[in-house]
């Protein structure tokens, strides 16, 4: 039995690992692209993975002290892209692909361009006084 254990743990072990070699930091942060006009953007991306492995004994009918093994492992990963960052000087902006799925993730998501149309405000306001 823990020979068989021992299986089923190389198998779970291999199927980690190769979800490692799909799956790295540039994977959910993209490689930036800049423009000629020295903008950049960098791709921003979801990845959902998961992996499930078993195996099971049996006893030979032929031969009862003689032990069988059967098991399996499998993976499955899904990358999604979500948002791009678009950095023009000092500029930064978020730039979601998914629609909002409620009028409160808009509603965060329009914080930082409100935040800055107030900031603008109030250094125009200052500017001309």
């Amino acid at each position: 039995m823990e020979k068989n254990n021992n299986k089923v743990d190389s198998m779970a072990q291999s199927t980690i690992e190769r979800i490692k070699s799909m799956i790295d930091v540039n994977t959910i942060i993209g490689e930036s692209i800049t423009s000629e006009n020295g903008i950049t953007i960098i791709p921003i991306s979801k990845v959902t993975y998961g992996f499930a492995s078993g195996g099971s004994d049996f006893i030979s009918k032929k031969d009862s002290n003689k032990d069988l093994f059967g098991g399996g492992s499998g993976a499955g990963v899904t990358i999604n892209p979500v948002a791009f960052l678009v950095i023009n000087n000092d500029d930064v902006k978020l730039l979601q692909i998914e629609s909002f799925s409620s009028y409160l993730d808009r509603i965060i998501a329009m914080v930082p361009d409100i935040a800055d149309r107030i900031s603008n405000l109030i250094k125009n306001r200052k500017n001309k006084k």
